[in-house]
């Protein structure tokens, strides 16, 4: 490592790293340089000139933001010359802005606004006409408002860097410059809203949130995302049980910034007009809304009833579910209905990868890894729009450290652009526009992506290091070929077995299969899978939180229970139904696809509704059972998890406090195997997501999700 470069600002002495910018070097020492143009993790632009400082030795003013360190260099940034020339860039900025910070949706985090108040001058000088442009609408969620704008260039940035997509640019020239989409007047973009939160100013702004209220009249709870399995914390403001916003602007979970359409827009699902609010029974044939007393009793009952008659229980779980929800479930299924007929919809073969790396530690890659890693190999998967988090992540290490990726798909891909080599492998279909939202036309086997990596294998030989990340064309025994291929590179090699929902890793970790209990113990007891209980003449069937019959086929169980937020095609076939509390309405904790556990928080509540644990919990009390399988406070499920599945002795204060810790299954042979034919991805978008799609309508309102159809 290059010795450190020694400078003073502001006269403390100041130790940084060769070629770090003075601006940041400042901030090491609690000194803050103010900038609008800059942005941490973006290229420089040095265009507002709000972080001139006075450097010894040098004849003029430098940005700060532009300046590498150098040794023995003496940086001053409060000097009056400073301060003056802060003030102009600043009266410079008002020329044509307008004073609409009372109506202004960046009223309180507007940057602008804080400097003004910090170095602005008391009036101006300029008394010539504002120039006035209309405000314009480039989407349904992104609204223009250019006399706001102070073309710091932010936006351009973080959507032509940041996503990859290029959607925004520059027309005009001097004081009539504006942002403008770059197809036409309308935005062809992921819909992400990441220009609108690096805006400085209230040039940008939401659709959603826009005219709603002020950010100090709402209560901010991190929470994590429940639409795809990256596992993002979003940042949800409420305002009297009602949620108006979403972003994570604090940086505090695993994802930065960073926010898809889905994790700062399509939290709209829980005020849908379909949410149910009360249960139902089936009355003469119709479902007819009940109390709650009424349907716990009625499900307590018919349970007890097949119990005592010696019937069969089948038991489908979900992906959406929390860890305390799925453990509790499967708990309840075993010791009290004494079935062993559970399941849930799988997405990825994590089981087989698991297997496959027994007896190794540090296998498993993190989010993380993808931004640190050397070199990233991505088989098979889109993953632009299936896990955006994660081609954010590599597409930033590309950007930052040079990494070289590795695209090996059936079509082409976003990661096409900056691999240092794409290989196309099956029927593939090519598109003249990776940045299209329609998945790519085309389909390979695992046998065709393994030849494929034959092919590059010199090359990734040649890596340090490598990171490989594959969907479900890669299913038990191809699994195992793919780790041999990878351990025969001689390198150090991690993996990440992608999976759909926001806990499908968590489904399967707290044994929601037949064959295995929690933490990968093998059951012991032979089992329906989840199609088997769909056709079996079952006695009682319970459904939490899943759809199985939406595919159409017929109920056969004699008596069905769902547990769900909506009357999907499968509640409408139940005898009892039980509105369930959102992920966004409880607390607990989920798995993210890199097995990194995460704390899901309460923050609005649902009239009517209830966590499913909290429903699970209240049937073992009218059933008589409820001592048997303890309390049904997520807390203290999850004290029993990190006492008793394998893999999750995670630190409680690090999840309690918001942070993210990797989970440890890799510790021996998983001693069934399954059957990879239960393995299947739905290969969401950018703009669906399994039934919480279906009931956002920020998803359906945009026109890419029109074009991903």
């Amino acid at each position: 490592m290059a010795d450190l470069v020694k400078l003073t600002i502001d006269g403390r002495e100041v130790q940084a790293a060769p070629g770090t910018l003075v601006i940041d070097a400042a901030k090491t020492v609690g000194i803050e340089i103010p900038a609008f143009c800059y942005y941490e993790g973006l290229s420089l632009a040095a265009a507002c000139r709000m972080c001139l400082v006075e450097v010894e030795k040098m004849p003029k003013m430098m940005t700060a933001c532009t300046l590498p360190v150098a040794e023995g260099m003496v940086v001053r940034t409060e000097t009056p010359q400073v301060k003056a020339a802060r003030k102009g860039t600043l009266e410079f900025l008002l020329t044509n802005h307008p004073l609409d910070c009372p109506v202004c949706d960046k009223g309180g985090e507007c940057e602008l606004q804080d400097m003004v108040f910090r170095y602005g001058a008391g009036e101006s000088r300029y008394n010539e006409t504002k120039i006035h442009v209309p405000e314009k609408q480039y989407s349904p969620v992104v609204f223009f408002d250019a006399p706001r704008c102070i073309l710091c260039f932010r936006c351009i940035r973080t959507c032509n860097e940041g996503m990859g997509v290029g959607a925004l640019g520059v027309i005009n020239r001097g004081a009539v410059s504006e942002i403008a989409p770059s197809s036409g007047d309308h935005l062809e973009c992921d819909e992400c809203g990441a220009c609108i939160d690096i805006c400085p100013v209230g040039a940008l702004t939401s659709g959603t949130y826009r005219y709603q209220t002020r950010p100090w009249e709402m209560t901010h709870v991190a929470t994590i995302c429940t639409h795809c399995a990256d596992g993002c914390k979003t940042t949800l403001g409420t305002r009297n049980d009602r949620i108006i916003r979403g972003n994570n602007r604090d940086r505090s979970g695993i994802n930065g910034e960073f926010l898809c359409i889905k994790g700062r827009y399509a939290f709209d699902f829980y005020d849908a007009g379909e949410r149910l609010q009360a249960p139902l029974a089936r009355v003469n044939g119709k479902l007819e809304e009940v109390s709650w007393s009424e349907a716990l009793l009625l499900v307590a009952k018919r349970f007890n009833q097949v119990l005592a008659d010696g019937g069969s229980f089948g038991v489908i779980g979900s992906n959406h579910t929390s860890n305390e929800e799925n453990y509790y479930l499967q708990k309840f299924a075993r010791e009290v209905l004494r079935t062993s007929h559970i399941d849930h919809h799988r997405t990825g073969d994590v089981v087989a990868l698991v297997d496959a790396l027994s007896g190794q530690t540090g296998k498993l890659a993190t989010v993380a890894d993808l931004y640190e890693r050397k070199a990233v190999v991505v088989l098979g998967a889109d993953l632009s729009l299936e896990h955006p988090l994660l081609s954010n992540q590599i597409r930033a290490n590309w950007r930052h450290h040079q990494a070289h990726v590795y695209a090996v798909s059936a079509g082409t891909v976003r990661e096409d652009k900056y691999a240092v080599a794409s290989v196309r492998v099956g029927n593939a279909a090519e598109t003249s526009d990776p940045s299209r939202f329609a998945h790519p036309q085309g389909k390979a086997s695992a046998a065709e992506y393994l030849a494929a990596l034959e092919q590059l294998r010199d090359k990734l030989k040649a890596e340090p290091e490598l990171v490989m990340l594959f969907d479900d064309s890669f299913k038990g025994g191809d699994v195992r070929k793919l780790v041999e291929f990878g351990e025969s590179l001689g390198i150090p090699v991690k993996y990440i077995g992608l999976v759909d929902y926001s806990n499908s890793r968590g489904a399967i970790d707290m044994g929601l299969t037949p064959e295995l209990l929690p933490g990968y113990k093998a059951s012991g007891q032979p089992g329906l899978h989840l199609e088997e209980m769909l056709a079996a003449e079952l006695s009682a069937l319970w459904v939490v939180g899943a759809n199985p019959f939406q595919s159409g086929a017929a109920r056969k169980a004699g008596f069905l229970v769902v547990q769900d937020m909506f009357l999907t095609e499968t509640a409408a076939l139940a005898d009892v139904v039980l509105p369930a509390a959102s992920a966004y309405e409880k607390n607990g904790t989920v798995t993210n696809v890199t097995g990194e556990v995460q704390k899901l928080k309460h923050a609005i509540n649902t009239m009517g509704a209830k966590p499913d644990l909290e429903i699970m919990g209240f049937i073992a009390r009218e059933m008589g059972v409820a001592g048997s399988l303890g309390p049904w406070i997520p807390d203290a499920v999850f004290d029993e998890i990190r006492k008793n599945v394998r893999g999750y002795e995670v630190p409680a204060p690090v999840i309690a406090t918001g942070g993210a810790a990797q989970t440890a299954p890799v510790n021996g042979r998983v001693p069934v195997e399954l059957r990879p034919d239960l393995v299947h991805s739905d290969h969401n978008g950018l703009f669906a997501s399994g039934t919480l799609g279906r009931y956002s309508k920020v998803l359906h309102t945009v026109l890419e999700s029109r074009l991903s159809r």
